[in-house]
């Protein structure tokens, strides 16, 4: 029983290899970070892109070239390109809705371990504030 202790006790050299494997452990975990945490931004800016141009759409009763170029303003400014759906084009009459997709595939692989493509998806429902004799 007293070996066992002095066994359990002992701490030559156990505590480099302790620290060498939370050394690594500890760099793995920031390497993902910073591989997935740009698509929790992407996504962000996406929310942010849909709300935007269907909030033009709503104040302009209408689908056409002043959401077109809201859409190229905030792809510049955001700088991203995604793939924009409206549910409806031309002029909105009052109190009718629509709806406003936007996708966007972004990569998340691991370095060289493999390429993880994923599709991101914002939507936006508005409702035209304008009515149009």
């Amino acid at each position: 029983m007293k070996r066992l202790k002095k066994i359990l006790r002992s701490t030559s050299g156990e505590g480099y290899i302790d620290t060498v494997v939370m050394v690594m452990v500890a760099m793995l975990v920031i390497a993902l970070a910073v591989n997935v945490l740009p698509v929790f931004i992407i996504k962000s800016e996406l929310s942010t892109f849909v709300n935007e141009i269907s909030r033009v759409a709503e104040i302009e009763g209408e689908i056409g070239s002043v959401t077109s170029a809201k859409e190229n303003e905030l792809r510049i400014i955001l700088g991203i390109n995604p793939t924009v759906d409206w549910s409806r084009a031309g002029k909105i009459q009052l109190n009718e809705t629509f709806v406003v997709t936007a996708t966007k595939e972004v990569d998340i692989g691991f370095f060289e371990f493999g390429s993880f493509p994923i599709t991101l998806t914002s939507k936006a429902t508005g409702r035209s504030e304008v009515y149009h004799k």
